[in-house]
């Protein structure tokens, strides 16, 4: 299946590789109102809006742009930006909120009734550990209320009063348009940012933000038979809405690492086993490597390269109906590229008594081969 390829993010924006940063804003500006699924439009509204916000992301952000300009997406891997496509608009709100805030109203940063900023992490488990239900600790890092200060932004003992702009609501009303064409937009508030109050020296522990970078550790609980590339959410442990205290969720994407030996089809794992052409026509008994260790198969006699055996239920089980598939042993049959001189001698002598009647597959050939060329001749 092709693996579908980003477009070029200037090109996304509609803006030259020199724009300058206010150039880039407005282009995202005018391609947020266009796509935004709220008004409407095509079904692919909603996969263009998430695509620009990737882009202006990339392009308002002085190191990633230029990281971008040098090396292309490529050299985004490990720069922090985010994966807009499994994201709702609510978090791209969230993460633009004075943007989002002048343009759609309500869904920036500000409001106490704002929802708090998704997160997403990734964890690394084994075939082994995707094949049953386990747990694993992960660490990461998120912006959490401040304690010195409770997530006021103030220093305590510091005078708190309401802001006299919004009246301590957070957000401030507009109204654009004429008429029966106007349209009454909710925003937040320029001066306090969503707080609903003002302070006259800010926290030293925060500098007024009311929010710490904190290291923070939790369990993620991974189901059997969990895909490689699915989330698990778990809620409430993303960042807090300015002003409120409502939590986003981390999503928690899990990288199933490769196998050794078996391959995931479906929920169903493939083994490719090479044997000897002895092995292959005189039959063995042979250890083939399982989920749970090693497995003895027999090879019964006259076996065909690209054969394949099945192992009933030693698969991967359904995610959902907890139904485990199979492991399918897939028979590669190895010819030598060197014989040594005796060797040589035994599969001469051998060839002498070979008998087509024992070869079905050459005889069926053979036969059919030599009925073409009479054929042919013939006409």
């Amino acid at each position: 299946m092709p693996v579908a390829t980003k477009r070029d993010y200037y090109e996304v924006l509609g803006v030259s590789r020199d724009a300058s940063p206010e150039d880039i804003k407005r282009a995202y500006r005018q391609a947020a109102m266009k796509y935004h699924p709220d008004r409407g439009g095509g079904p692919d509204n909603e996969a263009l809006f998430k695509e620009a916000a990737e882009a202006y992301e990339v392009l308002s952000d002085t190191e990633k742009r230029n990281r971008y300009d040098r090396y292309g997406h490529s050299g985004l891997n490990g720069a922090g930006v985010h994966d807009f496509s499994h994201m709702r608009p609510d978090d791209i709100f969230s993460i633009f909120g004075d943007i989002f805030g002048d343009i759609f109203g309500g869904g920036g940063r500000g409001g106490r009734d704002a929802r708090g900023i998704d997160l997403q992490t990734e964890l690394y488990i084994s075939l082994v550990d995707a094949a049953r239900d386990t747990e694993k600790q992960i660490e990461f890092t998120r912006n959490d209320y401040c304690d010195h200060c409770a997530g006021k932004g103030a220093e305590p003992g510091t005078k708190v009063t309401a802001c006299s702009t919004c009246g301590g609501y957070g957000q401030v009303e507009r109204t654009t348009g004429m008429g029966f064409f106007s349209t009454r937009v909710v925003t937040m508030c320029p001066d306090c940012r969503g707080r609903g109050s003002t302070f006259t020296k800010a926290c030293r522990e925060c500098r007024g933000s009311g929010r710490v970078p904190r290291h923070r550790v939790v369990t993620v609980k991974v189901p059997a038979g969990i895909h490689d590339g699915q989330a698990i959410r778990l809620r409430g442990e993303g960042e807090p809405a300015e002003g409120g205290s409502s939590r986003g969720d981390l999503h928690c994407y899990v990288r199933v690492e490769p196998h050794p030996f078996l391959q995931r089809h479906g929920n169903d794992l493939v083994c490719d086993v090479p044997i000897s052409f002895t092995q292959a026509a005189l039959g063995a008994k042979i250890e083939v490597p399982t989920l749970t260790g090693k497995a003895e198969v027999t090879i019964p006699p006259g076996t065909q390269n690209g054969e394949m055996m099945r192992l009933a239920r030693m698969g991967m089980p359904d995610i959902r109906s907890r139904r485990v598939g199979d492991q399918i042993i897939r028979i590669l049959i190895e010819i030598p590229r060197k014989l040594s001189k005796k060797q040589q001698e035994l599969l001469r002598e051998f060839a002498k008594t070979e008998d087509n009647s024992v070869l079905p597959e050459s005889k069926g050939f053979l036969d059919r081969l030599k009925e073409f060329f009479s054929t042919r001749d013939a006409g």
